[in-house]
């Protein structure tokens, strides 16, 4: 007899707020979406793993362990939509340990991650500017996105573009780890006439990298940096898991899922 499961795999986050309102948020509209499928969910990272469980007593499995138990209970056609943003370097392990598994299952599938086509590049677009702040001539709008060594960062760099060609010339994409960094984007503030700028992070979760790498208080972080060259700083600690188009679009991913 079949039996269906759906597994939502996430980097994970140890910031217990910003899990709810995004990581927890995007999973139970999936399980909604899906309700004929038994529900689990997995992280990747086996570092936050480990702090949640040995700070707060929450259990959550890595992929290897979902998928094992998801065939254990049953499973006999499993979905798995990871919410990560690249089809990197997090989304080839996933899916690497996930098919470890493939030959307990009848039928496995993979949603896609948040940009996997030039249409989903447009549609974060436009989800993100309807819930942002509107841009005078003097204002910026500065995304921070996490970067990979994986070839799919140049994702990031296009994503700049597609805001210039979408309309919106004062909004520009940097990530953390990876070009464009944020000195590419100050260099491309430079004598623009821009006075303000609202910096807030390109990822699911409004965590770590956004507390403290974006929005802390010491020197490196990138509020500080923009405003040591004399721009007005504005942080908006929103992660992409609140915005109701990003959510629209992981939950269309899973629905267009396809098979191995």
């Amino acid at each position: 007899m079949e039996k269906k499961g759906l597994l939502v795999v996430s980097f994970g986050t140890t910031y217990e707020d910003t899990r709810k309102k995004n990581i927890e948020h995007i999973e139970k509209l999936l399980a909604r979406a899906f309700p004929d499928r038994q529900f689990y969910r997995a992280y990747t990272s086996g570092m936050i793993i480990r702090r949640l469980r040995e700070r707060d007593g929450l259990l959550i499995p890595s992929v290897r362990e979902a998928a094992a138990r998801a065939a254990a209970d049953g499973v006999t056609d499993l979905l798995v939509q990871p919410t990560h943003i690249l089809n990197g370097i997090e989304n080839d392990q996933m899916k690497e340990d996930v098919l470890a598994f493939e030959d307990r299952f009848a039928r496995l599938s993979f949603g896609a991650p948040l940009l996997s086509s030039t249409q989903d590049q447009f549609h974060v677009i436009r989800s993100l500017m309807e819930e942002l702040p509107p841009l005078s001539d003097r204002d910026a709008l500065v995304f921070m996105g996490h970067g990979s060594a994986h070839h799919a960062n140049t994702l990031y760099a296009a994503l700049d573009y597609a805001f210039k060609q979408a309309g919106y010339p004062r909004v520009y994409m940097g990530t953390v780890e990876a070009y464009p960094d944020a000195e590419a984007v100050l260099a491309q503030l430079e004598g623009s006439g821009v006075r303000r700028v609202y910096l807030t992070p390109f990822m699911l979760v409004a965590g770590d990298h956004a507390s403290n790498d974006l929005a802390g208080e010491d020197g490196d972080s990138w509020a500080s940096r923009f405003a040591a060259r004399g721009y007005e700083t504005v942080c908006i600690l929103k992660g992409l898991g609140e915005y109701s188009g990003i959510c629209d679009l992981y939950v269309r991913h899973a629905r267009e899922a396809g098979p191995v």
